[in-house]
């Protein structure tokens, strides 16, 4: 294999089925991209420097090789995460299908708005966040307030399993009991159920009728939990 200069270490992340659109005018070289010329936001490997320019729209992350940013390490699943911008913002989601998670700045997360200088790691696999201009960073956005509560990875586990009785419906009917999702995670019904009650005080779904049915609508509109295909579905089953 070639050696690589210094100077070419930015990456053109993997074209997807659907190509992104890319901007190719470039910013002045800036220090906390190693030299490297890059435009708008982007992440950075820590390991090996390369440097990933973030796509107008989605970027993926995993071990695949049809992932946008590939990362070849057995911590990671083939498709691990997206950053995803939306206006002047980038937010990370892991996509829940790795056991190692993803966490920014240490902490487990399944959505989170990110800001410059942010560690990303998934599975052990180590990035920062970079170009973010710090007027996009103000924490009274709407999109700050808006996005979904920091979520160990247990408790996600309990939202997909609350959530897959209906997962390929349009409407919830009938969400998972608590009996329902300890015989799915293997653990006990009072565990289950300190899960919710906390889950009820991140989400703010106020008491009453309904609580769980209201918790699983909530988590599907912020996309935690996303629906499946009904084949899928019932094979999952």
């Amino acid at each position: 294999m070639k050696p690589t200069r210094r100077m070419d270490r930015t990456v053109t992340p993997r074209q997807s089925p659907l190509p992104h659109r890319r901007s190719h005018t470039h910013r002045p070289r800036g220090a906390g991209t190693g030299g490297v010329d890059v435009e708008g936001p982007y992440l950075r490997i820590e390991e090996s420097g390369d440097v990933f320019p973030l796509s107008d729209e989605v970027t993926t992350v995993g071990r695949g090789e049809g992932a946008d940013i590939h990362l070849d390490d057995r911590s990671v699943s083939q498709l691990h995460a997206e950053l995803i911008r939306r206006g002047p913002y980038v937010y990370v989601v892991d996509l829940g299908l790795s056991r190692n998670g993803t966490r920014v700045n240490g902490r487990p997360i399944a959505r989170r708005v990110l800001e410059e200088g942010d560690v990303v790691s998934f599975g052990t696999a180590r990035g920062r966040i970079g170009g973010l201009p710090k007027e996009q960073l103000s924490p009274d956005k709407v999109l700050r307030r808006g996005a979904a509560p920091e979520l160990t990875r247990r408790e996600l586990d309990v939202l997909t399993a609350l959530c897959r009785p209906a997962l390929s419906e349009e409407a919830f009917v009938a969400p998972a009991t608590a009996r329902d999702i300890a015989e799915a995670l293997v653990v006990t019904e009072a565990a289950v159920k300190q899960h919710l009650l906390r889950l009820y005080q991140k989400f703010r779904i106020p008491e009453g009728q309904n609580r769980r049915t209201r918790l699983a609508n909530e988590v599907v509109a912020l996309g935690l939990v996303r629906p499946m295909p009904v084949g899928h579905a019932r094979r999952a089953g």
